[in-house]
């Protein structure tokens, strides 16, 4: 079985990563190539794992790749300026998705050449008297990366040209795909199993593999297997086979397996935990903290170890710019420069800070997002911290002084609100009958006696929603100025969570396996935590408020799997995971086949339903259209059904 690769190349890209806040750091040189003969010297093995760390900035961040994982499902759909890549993931009538439109490729070849990295690693570290915790890196990789393809693709190829799972150095051009079931029991379990006994306790750097996260992956692992097994909703596979464990193990194992090896990492995590507050996880000056167990890093101390530039992005891996995504045209918005009529001044800047950034507008989320799945916005403190709803003045860091006057021609002042999104639909109807020059110049509404433009949930668009505040930029480097915000995010890109641990118990819970903690038990100590507040976005202010106790008692007594479901969009909401959890649950066409959004249009508050047409096949990307284009021999059986 062999998968073609245009040169015996090993990793692109830099090499170095892991600076900013480490104890320690990876120092290799940066190379483009490895040879084969590199992996013969313990210095080509280190910049070999060094690589593998680099691999992840080609994925996490990517934007076109982010998109893969969000549009499409109840988290978001597509945006006012979206162009094909993000309309057709929608599936709504805006083009088909197909082997050469879907950019879920962004995964294929960066995967594939990790994953000959970690082979050439792990065959000759040994040799070269390199540890085997250090092996056990490469394995935890080698098998992170073929359970983000066959989750993606389906079957997909375990040897590269020189036999399964072996170091391949020559290209070919032929390639024959293994089944799920070979995937997971040649491929990613005995690697993860490998790694969870010889991975350390404690990070060796800052940033890298530990036992807990080789753990969580395992877990998660098991629990997809599970559910491809149980295949409840008869989604098809492919390559066809039998819905049968070759180890001799039903569905009901694996649960029970998952289970088991999250309570193991919840319960010895070594330095990893919860953060107190929901905020405190995603708030920017406090990234790399110990609820992230794994990220892709970056840095604003040095292009050349950030690995692009600090000045500007220029929209491709390994860039950071996935926030830009969901990050509306906010500067458009205007407020007057004079108490008694309409004279228009840009009052809210492009700007280097969190709550802001450069603005893409292709990607949106729906109304239900903010009107169901964050339904509890005044206990449940995961809503502010996920969302910029509260745009402010910025002005005078582009040197416009004095005040403005916004909304009834009421004056504001630099770090006042020019718009708020209202938490819920107000006892007294919004008036949006101003021209929308006038209504902070994007059609916004007022209410009698404030200040903001305001728009309700149900007044959402494609064009003006609420921004992505967990994602957003942060540099240290600005001043008292606008900074860079045309560059991409110099933040880590978070990728596995401490968190995620306790829901994937939980639902492996909810699927019958049994331990100490019943799935209510589990799900309830995250949403204690979300209960916890120490500040408010919105209102951009202390807030100490523990509603803990009322999370928990609103918590069903029966926790079913779409509760599940809606915790996990709480808690990661826009991060990546979403199509990932509708496909592993078979729950995708139940719970994202219409949704809710206003127009494209500014001043366009009208909810329209929406319906997606997804087909048992979505269930699978299309194996890129590149890939099957340099393949010699009979191709016609290497495409997933539905995208021939």
């Amino acid at each position: 079985m062999k998968i073609r690769t245009s040169n015996p190349i090993l990793v692109i890209g830099f090499t170095i990563l892991l600076l900013t806040g480490c104890s320690g750091i990876l120092d290799e040189q940066p190379r483009s190539t490895f040879e084969p003969s590199f992996f013969k010297t313990e210095n080509g093995v280190l910049g070999g794992l060094t690589g593998m760390y680099a691999h992840l900035r080609y994925i996490y961040g990517q934007a076109y790749y982010y998109n893969t994982t969000l549009t499409g499902t109840d988290e978001a759909t597509y945006a006012q300026s979206a162009d094909q890549n993000f309309q057709v993931m929608d599936i709504s009538g805006q083009g088909e998705i197909t082997s050469t439109s879907s950019r879920a490729d962004a995964l294929w070849g960066t995967a594939f050449t990790n994953i000959n990295t970690a082979s050439g690693i792990i065959e000759n570290a040994a040799e070269v008297g390199i540890s085997d915790a250090l092996i056990a890196e490469a394995r935890f990789f080698r098998a992170f990366d073929y359970f983000l393809l066959v989750q993606t693709f389906g079957g997909v190829p375990l040897d590269l040209g020189a036999g399964d799972l072996t170091f391949n150095s020559n290209p070919v051009r032929i390639s024959t795909r293994n089944t799920v079931p070979e995937v997971y029991t040649k491929g990613i379990f005995p690697d993860l199993l490998q790694a969870v006994n010889d991975l350390p306790v404690n990070p060796r750097l800052t940033g890298t593999a530990t036992k807990t996260l080789a753990r969580m992956y395992l877990a998660k692992a098991y629990l997809t297997y599970a559910w491809w097994l149980e295949n409840p909703n008869n989604i098809p596979t492919y390559p066809e086979t039998s819905r049968i464990d070759p180890d001799g193990h039903d569905p009901q194992w694996y649960f029970q397996q998952a289970y088991d090896i999250a309570m193991e990492a919840i319960n010895d995590p070594g330095p990893f935990g919860l953060q107190e507050t929901f905020y405190d996880v995603n708030w920017a000056p406090n990234d790399r903290n110990n609820e992230i167990l794994l990220y892709a890093d970056r840095t604003e101390t040095s292009e050349f170890y950030n690995g692009s530039s600090l000045t500007w992005g220029n929209g491709g891996a390994p860039d950071n710019f996935a926030v830009w995504m969901m990050t509306w045209n906010y500067t458009v918005m205007q407020s007057s420069s004079s108490p008694n009529s309409w004279s228009p001044v840009n009052s809210v800047q492009r700007d280097a800070v969190q709550s802001l950034g450069r603005p893409w507008t292709r990607m949106a989320p729906t109304i239900g997002v903010i009107t169901n799945t964050f339904a509890d916005k005044s206990n449940d403190s995961r809503y502010d911290g996920t969302f910029t709803t509260s745009y402010r003045g910025n002005w005078n860091k582009a040197g416009i002084s004095g005040p403005l006057y916004n909304a009834n021609l009421i004056e504001i002042n630099p770090g006042d609100p020019v718009l708020t999104f209202l938490d819920e639909e107000p006892d007294q109807p919004i008036d949006y009958s101003l021209p929308v020059a006038q209504a902070a110049n994007i059609g916004a509404g007022v209410l009698p006696g404030r200040s903001d433009f305001v728009i309700s949930p149900s007044g959402i668009s494609r064009i003006v929603y609420p921004g992505l505040w967990k994602l957003g930029v942060y540099r240290t480097d600005s001043g008292t100025g606008l900074g860079q915000p045309n560059a991409a995010s110099t933040r880590p890109y978070n990728i596995a969570k401490f968190s995620e641990l306790y829901l994937i118990a939980a639902e492996a819970s909810v699927k019958g396996a049994t331990g100490g903690m019943s799935a209510r038990d589990l799900v309830n100590v995250l949403r204690a935590r979300a209960g916890k507040w120490r500040w408010d976005n919105n209102g951009n202010q202390e807030k100490i408020e523990d509603n803990s106790a009322e999370m928990i008692s609103a918590t069903p007594a029966v926790i079913d799997i779409n509760y599940i479901l809606a915790e996990r969009s709480r808690e990661f909401y826009g991060e990546g995971y979403r199509w990932y959890d509708l496909i592993r649950t078979q729950k995708w066409e139940e719970l994202a086949s219409t949704y809710e959004i206003g127009g494209s249009n500014y001043g366009d508050h009208t909810p329209r339903t929406i319906t997606r047409s997804i087909q048992p096949f979505h269930y699978l990307r299309p194996i890129p259209q590149g890939q099957i284009d340099s393949m010699e021999g009979d191709v016609s059986d290497y495409q997933n059904p539905g995208y021939d």
